[in-house]
């Protein structure tokens, strides 16, 4: 499944709408350094690849827009990880 995840900019934060549950990934963004700071996925819609899917759009979205990451939430920082070097040119130093 291919989710088309939100960026909601006025928020700084990456959305998606799950069995009316939202699901978000929240981040600020300074000096071209997008801080991720937390994810949020309730367990009800828990263990669906969400969480992996908005980290997904935030890193795309970051490489994009030539943005460094700051990845503060550890599920994303896990994630990042677990990915073998893909995003590691974006990681801010």
């Amino acid at each position: 499944m291919t989710r088309e995840i939100e960026h909601n900019r006025a928020q700084s934060r990456f959305q998606w709408m799950e069995d009316g549950q939202l699901c978000v990934l929240d981040y600020d963004l300074h000096d071209g350094v997008m801080r991720i700071t937390h994810t949020g996925v309730p367990s009800a819609v828990g263990g669906r690849g969400i969480a992996a899917d908005l980290a997904r759009a935030a890193l795309e979205t970051a490489r994009r827009e030539g943005w460094k990451v700051q990845p503060l939430c550890s599920y994303v920082e896990a994630w990042m990880r677990r990915q073998r070097g893909a995003w590691d040119d974006l990681l801010a130093s």
